[in-house]
């Protein structure tokens, strides 16, 4: 079959792959665009450093209710993003997507990124460090170094991304690291692009 010029630059712009490999993608596939992205990742000509500013519009929606003495009394969605129809559809996605809801109603954070946190909120925790050091008697000269790390443990409590995942026979390590390798192992941009969780009584 004829493969255009557009759709072996579409494939290109996927998946960071060049034009040769591309094309002879798209041949090999008779013009399926998932397919073709497949067999590039399968011969790993698919860069996923290379597509880090493409646009992930794909994905799957995560979600979970925790029950106690069978009623619900919380729930969670999350939405994880991907680049391509193939890996949303894929188990693996899927139950990543799952997983990480399972872990936001375990962890409960508030916040999915630490720049999603306001400028006003972040000062009023550093005051309230600040004034617990002094009621304590901490000397001024280290009042500050106590501010950064326990802000840094706000962060790992509050911020989804920087929270360690809840469950390490799954994964050892912070929720960022593990969507990054799903991404490179996956072959394409992956991120949480949001989430909601409700509890009954909040």
């Amino acid at each position: 079959m004829s493969i255009s010029a557009s759709d072996v630059k579409k494939l290109r712009d996927m998946t960071g792959a060049g034009m040769m490999d591309a094309k002879k993608a798209l041949t090999e596939s008779e013009g399926d665009f998932d397919a073709a992205v497949k067999y590039l990742r399968e011969k790993g000509l698919a860069d996923s450093k290379k597509r880090a500013d493409k646009e992930a519009n794909q994905g799957t929606i995560g979600d979970y209710i925790h029950y106690q003495q069978d009623r619900a009394v919380s729930g969670v969605l999350v939405e994880l993003a991907c680049e391509t129809d193939f890996v949303a559809k894929s188990e693996e996605f899927k139950d990543a997507a799952k997983q990480i809801a399972m872990h936001i109603a375990a962890m409960k954070p508030t916040y999915l990124n630490i720049e999603d946190i306001s400028e006003e909120k972040l000062q009023e925790e550093k005051d309230i460090i600040s004034k617990q050091s002094e009621n304590e008697g901490k000397p001024a000269e280290v009042i500050e170094k106590i501010i950064e790390g326990r802000i840094v443990s706000f962060y790992k409590d509050n911020v989804l991304n920087e929270q360690i995942f809840c469950n390490p026979e799954i994964y050892e390590g912070k929720v960022s690291t593990m969507i990054e390798e799903m991404s490179g192992k996956l072959g394409e941009k992956i991120y949480i692009k949001q989430f909601s969780r409700v509890e009954v009584g909040s």
